[in-house]
This record gives C-alpha cells, sequence and structure tokens, in this order.
C-alpha cells in the first residue's frame, strides 16, 4: 500500500506540471504577439484578452452587451436544445434498444436524419419557426438528441442476458423487467450519451446563434470578426470553453451522486 504523502507528493508534481506547461504557452503567445510575428489584427497577447475579458463584464462596446448577458442568452438557448434532447433521445434510445418492433419503426427514420449536420437544418428551421429562440434551439436539439439515443440504445442492449433470464423465471413482465433489470444496467451508458449531448449543444451554440441574434456568445464571436477585433473573438471562444468544462464537471457531480445513491438503495 502506498504511503498517503508520496500520493499527495505525485499529485503536486502533476499539478505544477500542468501548471508550468500552460504559463510557458502563454509566455510564447505574449512573445508572438510582442515582437510582431503576428498582426494584432490577426491575434492579441493573453494580457489584452484578460484586459477585455474584464471588461466586458461591465462595458457593452463593442457588440452591444455585457458578457453575462452574452453567457445568459447563450445558457438559455443551450439548456433548452439540450434539455429537450435528454428528455425526448433517452427514453426514445431506451424503448428502441428494447421493443424490437420499435426500433424496426423508429430506426429506418433515425438513421436517414443522424448524418445531417445540424447545420444544414438552418434553413428549412427558419421557414418553420421563424428566427426566434426556437430555431435555434430547434438546431441545438438536433445535435444533441443523436448522442442520447445512440447511448441510451447502445447501453440497454449491454444489459446482461441472465438477469434478463432470472427475472423471466421469477414471473416477470417484459415492462418490469425493462425498468428493474434493464434501464439500471444502461444507466451509465445513459450518462455517456448525455455528456456527449451537452458537448454537442454547446458546439452547435455558434452555428444557431448565426439566425438574426443580437446577444450571446456566439453573436459576441460573428460581432469580433465584423469589427476585425480577434480579442473579442478569443474572450467569447474562452467563454464557451469555461462554461462548457464547468457544465461538464457540474453533469459529472451529478452522474457520480447519482450511482453512489443507487448502490446504496441496491
Amino acid at each position: 500500500m502506498k504511503n498517503p504523502s508520496t500520493k499527495v507528493s505525485a499529485w503536486w508534481k502533476e499539478y505544477w506540471i500542468s501548471v508550468l506547461s500552460l504559463f510557458v504557452f502563454l509566455l510564447v503567445w505574449e512573445l508572438v504577439c510582442r515582437t510582431g510575428l503576428m498582426s494584432r489584427h490577426q491575434l492579441v497577447p493573453p494580457s489584452k484578452v484578460f484586459i477585455v475579458f474584464i471588461k466586458k463584464w461591465y462595458t457593452k462596446s463593442p457588440d452591444g452587451a455585457l458578457l453575462f448577458d452574452h453567457i445568459k442568452t447563450s445558457l438559455t438557448l443551450a439548456l433548452t436544445g439540450f434539455g429537450a434532447a435528454v428528455l425526448i433521445g433517452t427514453p426514445l434510445g431506451l424503448v428502441m434498444g428494447w421493443w424490437k418492433s420499435v426500433n424496426l419503426l423508429v430506426r429506418p427514420i433515425f438513421d436517414a436524419i443522424r448524418p445531417i449536420p445540424p447545420i444544414a437544418w438552418i434553413p428549412i428551421a427558419i421557414l418553420w419557426l421563424g428566427i426566434d429562440i426556437e430555431a435555434k434551439a430547434f438546431i441545438i436539439w438536433l445535435a444533441a438528441f443523436v448522442p442520447c439515443v445512440i447511448n441510451s440504445y447502445t447501453g440497454i442492449r449491454l444489459t446482461n442476458p441472465v438477469l434478463i433470464r432470472v427475472a423471466q423465471i421469477y414471473g416477470a413482465s417484459n415492462v418490469e423487467t425493462f425498468w428493474k433489470i434493464g434501464v439500471p444496467s444502461a444507466i451509465p451508458m445513459v450518462f455517456t450519451g448525455i455528456k456527449l449531448s451537452l458537448n454537442a449543444a454547446w458546439t452547435t451554440l455558434v452555428a444557431a446563434e448565426l439566425l438574426a441574434a443580437s446577444q450571446g456568445l456566439g453573436y459576441m464571436i460573428q460581432m469580433g470578426r465584423r469589427l476585425a477585433r480577434p480579442d473579442i473573438i478569443i474572450v467569447g471562444m474562452l467563454t464557451i470553453g469555461l462554461t462548457g468544462a464547468l457544465m461538464s464537471y457540474l453533469l459529472s457531480k451529478a452522474e457520480q451522486r447519482f450511482a453512489s445513491s443507487r448502490s446504496l438503495s441496491d
């Protein structure tokens, strides 16, 4: 058994290696910009990006909104599409994986829609839903829907057939076996699908906000491009990355809590 102090020492070593690599990256970035290797219209140093990031919390220029307003708008949009994808895609995948008749009915339509990129739906989304939040949420829903279905389907298909057979021997109906054996067995894959869906929803955000947006992180990036402001573009990109990482972290914590409570109940 390893000494706890040895584990702590190893953790600190890995931590400082990560910090050092990040510091070197930022230093090289700063030097590239300061020495003129890249024009200020192409790239700005991280020191300026940090200053702009702070200013955007209390200054609306040059894109017309505070950073908080951009984050709020993007979160509302992304979580609307993501939530609808989880609520529809997860049960659909579980049911498709358990009942062959449902799979035969839905699978051809799903396989036909799945390869189409969400961005390709933008023109028809405008025709159907206009240019308000509904059309944007629809694009995000399409991106997040597919991972939910696929992982839920795969998870329940991997249910141990021995457990299913034991449940049948003890007189459990197909529906009871589904709820008590199939669904709990699929939970790890379901959460994997939810994580992938969250990532897909967040990465599709910029494309969705091309639809006549006036706020949002994607809109902020587009405005930075139009104004030739790489600092605004990078602040928007970093904010998307940090917010997405925070949501993924919270989702991982929710998965751990759910798994621990489920193990205690078992």
